[in-house]
């Protein structure tokens, strides 16, 4: 009986199109970005099997790849860019091309084998988009609010029109943000968990959700690396280098460290931990970035666990 091979697979993502390719069979192609182009590519690989699907994360244009690839059931993990140019590296390799790139991929899902993620479903990427779109909305409306402080009168109408327009906006999709997060009896129970933690508000709920969905499937540490709030070391021989945090979501650490503000002001367990920190001699800074640490951590218990915040703090300790 001829033994099935397994089949790893690496997708370099452009706006326009999509350079796949093979492994162990070598095979590479191109399949335009659109509709068509990912319909096909995701019969193409349904009926192949590959035991692993990897691309990069690439400002946005794999959400939908990876959507339609896992609606079919293939594995897919969309991964760190910085991870995958680190391989290549290591790999000594330079060159770099669309299909280079997707041959990199391959052979980094084939050696790295990164665990398959749960993709987001349709309902779940209008949620990202909406996220997007009210972060995008805030900081227009805050800039438009500082040049009104200093813009001439002659300006300052335009202006005011253009920001009632912003708030207009904004108010409108918190309220389909708000709406879309009560259609999953999964999103509600999360968002109720979620909300139960002072300090942890609407906005930052909503990104969690759907900037994070791996929040509550890791363990402490995994998650805190995924997120960016977790130090690493700097060591080599006898030098000691400073433990620093690097990489990571961006958009989850903007909300998280938000939270945590808040919470160093109005959660006890936050305030305790950081204020300890504060006293044994470290920097406020880094006693912050290692509050954002732990709040994380509790939430991720939480939704692990589906328990109570007290229950939470006492398993994540």
């Amino acid at each position: 009986m001829t033994e099935s091979v397994e089949l790893s697979v690496g997708i370099d993502v452009a706006r326009d199109t999509l350079a796949v390719a093979v492994l162990p069979t070598g095979e590479i192609w191109t399949v335009a970005n659109d509709e068509a182009g990912r319909a096909g590519l995701a019969r193409e690989l349904s009926e192949r099997k590959p035991a692993r699907v990897v691309l990069e994360a690439s400002g946005g244009y794999e959400s939908l790849v990876a959507a339609d690839l896992g609606v079919v059931g293939i594995p897919v993990s969309v991964v760190n860019p910085r991870q995958v140019r680190d391989f290549a590296r290591g790999m000594g390799k330079r060159a770099k091309t669309d299909p280079l790139d997707a041959v990199v991929l391959a052979q980094f899902a084939d050696v790295v084998r990164p665990t398959p993620r749960p993709l987001w479903a349709v309902a779940a990427q209008q949620l990202r988009a909406l996220v997007g779109r009210r972060t995008d909305l805030v900081g227009m409306l805050t800039a438009e609010r500082n040049r009104r402080a200093t813009a001439p009168a002659i300006v300052r109408g335009h202006l005011d029109d253009h920001i009632r327009w912003l708030e207009a906006e904004l108010e409108k999709v918190t309220k389909e943000l708000t709406d879309l997060l009560q259609q999953s009896p999964l999103w509600r129970e999360n968002e109720d968990l979620l909300r139960s933690v002072p300090g942890v508000g609407a906005i930052t709920t909503a990104t969690l959700i759907a900037e994070l969905p791996e929040l509550g499937q890791l363990d402490g540490k995994q998650i805190a690396a995924l997120v960016g709030v977790a130090p690493f070391n700097r060591d080599s021989g006898r030098f000691r280098g400073k433990r620093t945090v690097i990489g990571g979501r961006s958009e989850v650490r903007r909300v998280l460290y938000m939270a945590t503000v808040v919470a160093i002001r109005h959660n006890p367990v936050v305030r305790v931990f950081y204020d300890r920190l504060v006293a044994a001699g470290k920097p406020k800074k880094v006693a912050l970035t290692a509050s954002m640490r732990k709040l994380l951590v509790i939430l991720n218990a939480m939704i692990r666990y589906h328990t109570t915040f007290r229950t939470a703090e006492a398993i994540a300790n």
